[in-house]
């Protein structure tokens, strides 16, 4: 009886298999891969330049509507820990930095910022009446202040609430630009790029659909953040009347 010819190729590939994995297990080679290749059934960004990924990466990031930042930064010598969700008129979240842990939120042109007694009282710590300091952050205590849009205090806490002016600030890498292989976030496979073999920073970008950048590690050890819930809406409503203090004229300087 003449082998069918099916048959015949299924056991060829199955004798190259084996012999393939002998021949790895014994010498650690790599000869008998199946040169599979990594940007298959991607978005396609991979196999550009990391110039354009970087272009790409943040085209999409300016046109979503919204997205959850975390992580730490460090600027001024300060390190900040954020925990922000934002989106294009405003955003909402918490910040933590020597001074302790505070709250921001900005609807619109409206800028709020809520903590504790012990943040204020360490905010307002210079002041040369310590009762009228300790009875000031007691009132402030937990109620969102209102930030006067002339206080130096606005111009410094908005920019962690205002999405765009973050992430262009953020979303840059220094250097000589160059791809860094594949790598994987939370499930999504990604492709990296650095700045000057990541000295000037590394950026992890989404292969699964629309190139978010979902993992930014910035350079010269400024801090590391993940951006996630790209594109996810969430509500910004002012707080009401009775969680509200104007503190009137300026906040207290840090």
């Amino acid at each position: 009886m003449t082998a069918h010819p099916t048959g015949r190729r299924t056991r060829r590939a199955a004798l190259v298999s084996a012999v393939c994995a002998v021949a790895v297990m014994g010498t650690g080679l790599t000869g008998c891969s199946s040169d599979e290749d990594p940007d298959a059934g991607t978005n396609g960004v991979g196999k550009l330049p990391a110039t354009q990924i970087q272009a790409k990466s943040l085209k999409a990031a300016q046109s979503s509507d919204a997205v959850h930042l975390s992580g730490n930064v460090v600027t001024g010598g300060v390190t900040y820990t954020l925990d922000m969700r934002l989106k294009s008129d405003g955003g909402t979240g918490s910040v933590t930095s020597k001074s302790g842990t505070f709250r921001l939120l900005r609807v619109g042109e409206h800028l709020f910022l809520k903590a504790d007694a012990a943040f204020w009282d360490h905010e307002d710590g210079k002041s040369d009446d310590a009762t009228t300091d300790k009875g000031a952050a007691g009132k402030l205590d937990g109620m969102y202040v209102k930030v006067p849009e002339d206080d130096p205090a606005y111009k410094r806490f908005s920019g962690f609430t205002d999405k765009n002016v973050l992430l262009d600030g953020l979303l840059t890498l220094h250097g000589t630009l160059a791809t860094d292989g594949h790598h994987e976030q939370s499930g999504v496979s990604t492709i990296r790029i650095t700045g000057d073999k990541g000295s000037g920073g590394a950026l992890d970008v989404s292969l699964k659909g629309t190139p978010y950048p979902l993992l930014l590690v910035r350079a010269g050890g400024a801090g590391t953040l993940r951006l996630t819930d790209w594109g996810k809406d969430f509500s910004l409503e002012e707080p009401a009347k009775n969680e509200t203090v104007d503190y009137g004229q300026q906040l207290p300087s840090s």
